[in-house]
């Protein structure tokens, strides 16, 4: 049985080895579970965006637990509070949204991390991620097992990306396309080509560090083009997109059908 407490995400990070990701906005544990069964290599249960709370996040993460998709969580903001109870009910792998500058990066890897490095408040004994104190020297292990990856989503971030890229405890970056081209003027079109042009940028500088990139798109021909660019986690999909276009289909499918035999001359 493998050890509870291995972040696999993270050890495949490090290594380099491609991970494909599913969004999952639904906020239900069952939907979750459909999903983590196709077999993507991690799942982002988002906070941000979607209508979840910790207790929500904490029946996806009991759903997942028998499926090896890895729960990536992003929490609303950098909040070391909130980012406290997500460890603390189990999650490993946090991607903070809207990072702009170092001294924000600095204050995460402090927040997910116990003292005297960081700032997390210790609660293991009565916390799930522990499992009540069930696996042996959770307290001493946990810092090495968490990963944080940082969202750059802005001019500003883009800016200063260097500097936050190579924060000791940021374990990789992830390009917010749809935020970014927001703040380049470009509201609702991430594929402008200013804006596919500053992603690129952003990617070959990360390249040039070394540091792991993540990416999201739906359009499966773009989430091939940023593997191909040298994205190591990408999501390539989200649970409700895959509904609705699916429903949209189905739809129209029997709308015609029905649309055809209604028009049909009688014989």
């Amino acid at each position: 049985m493998q050890d509870p407490l291995t972040n696999r995400f993270k050890g495949r990070l490090a290594a380099g080895d491609l991970q494909i990701g599913l969004w999952a906005v639904m906020g239900d544990a069952l939907a979750a579970e459909v999903c983590a069964g196709a077999g993507f290599d991690w799942m982002l249960l988002d906070i941000e965006h979607a209508p979840n709370d910790l207790r929500s996040i904490l029946a996806q993460l009991q759903a997942l637990a028998a499926y090896d998709t890895h729960p990536v969580v992003r929490p609303r903001s950098s909040d070391p509070d909130a980012i406290k109870q997500l460890l603390d009910i189990g999650v490993q792998t946090l991607l903070v949204p809207m990072v702009e500058s170092r001294a924000q990066a600095e204050l995460l890897a402090r927040a997910v991390r116990y003292p005297p490095v960081g700032i997390r408040g210790v609660g293991a004994g009565l916390a799930r991620a522990s499992r009540w104190m069930r696996i042996g020297g959770y307290l001493q292990r946990s810092d090495a097992e968490v990963c944080l990856l940082v969202q750059i989503e802005t001019r500003l971030g883009l800016q200063r990306l260097e500097e936050i890229a190579t924060t000791p405890g940021v374990e990789g970056v992830f390009i917010g396309a749809a935020d970014l081209a927001a703040d380049l003027g470009h509201l609702g079109e991430p594929g402008h080509p200013e804006v596919v042009a500053a992603i690129d940028d952003a990617i070959g500088r990360l390249r040039a560090l070394g540091r792991p990139i993540g990416a999201l798109s739906v359009d499966e021909t773009v989430a091939r083009t940023l593997v191909d660019k040298g994205c190591i986690f990408v999501a390539v999909g989200a649970d409700v997109h895959l509904l609705a276009r699916g429903a949209d289909r189905l739809a129209r499918a029997f709308r015609r059908r029905i649309g055809d035999a209604v028009r049909a001359p009688p014989e």
